[in-house]
């Protein structure tokens, strides 16, 4: 495996429309709240990535990952024709959850806007860092697989404690893992992205996030692009 990097990355600005997607309205009541939850929680918000890229082998059913083995069939149609993984963890730190209490007491429909907005900053915190990577490997004429998560499809959500042991995530971003599963700060991410040889298309997969999903029923899922 490579060494445990650690990196603070820089994101773009919020996507209002994918926080109401998250807050599951189609609009606030009055947007002045968004714009003030928005104010209040971005200066908080701290995002930090570790990350480490390890060998990728197949034993007949079994991936192993280099850190770990599983029998995810789901990783493994996403990882064919992978020969290095990328495994990261992400966090935007524990200002959302201090917000999100905060208002729990005092304003529902706050602690709503502040949770959505967590959600947003880090999958945009894991698109930017994800982008940057797989423009790294594009130099070295590599792609980079569409990231996949632990709770995904068969991937057992088990596979979190070999993860944060494998990349000393409280060490490295702060983010500690409890008996139960659940991260914290809760608005973090930990995924695998495959890494393989381009193709014409100029990637391994043309799926990502919630088209490379098989439950078409989450009530989170975002609307899908017609093509033309």
């Amino acid at each position: 495996m490579s060494c445990i990097c650690r990196e603070t990355i820089k994101t773009g600005p919020p996507d209002r429309r994918e926080i109401l997607r998250y807050a599951a309205c189609p609009a606030p009541a009055d947007f002045a709240v968004l714009e003030e939850c928005l104010d209040e929680l971005l200066p908080l918000l701290q995002g930090r990535v570790c990350y480490a890229v390890f060998p990728l082998r197949r034993d007949g059913e079994t991936l192993d990952l280099g850190f770990a083995r599983t029998e995810s069939r789901a990783l493994a149609e996403r990882l064919d024709g992978c020969t290095e993984l990328l495994l990261f963890a992400a966090t935007v730190g524990i200002g959302p959850d201090r917000l999100i209490a905060k208002y729990g007491r005092l304003s529902p429909s706050r602690a709503l806007l502040c949770q959505a907005i967590g959600a947003e900053r880090v999958e945009a915190l894991c698109e930017a860092f994800c982008a940057e990577r797989a423009a790294e490997y594009e130099g070295r004429g590599l792609a980079l697989r569409p990231r996949f998560s632990p709770g995904y499809g068969d991937l057992p959500l088990a596979l979190q404690t070999e993860i944060f042991r494998a990349l000393d995530c409280e060490r490295q971003i702060g983010l500690t893992l409890n008996r139960s599963l659940l991260m914290s700060p809760s608005k973090s991410v930990t995924a695998l992205a495959g890494i393989g040889p381009r193709t014409e298309e100029g990637s391994l997969c043309a799926a990502k996030g919630c088209a490379a999903c098989d439950k078409t029923d989450c009530p989170y899922r975002a609307e899908q692009k017609e093509e033309r």
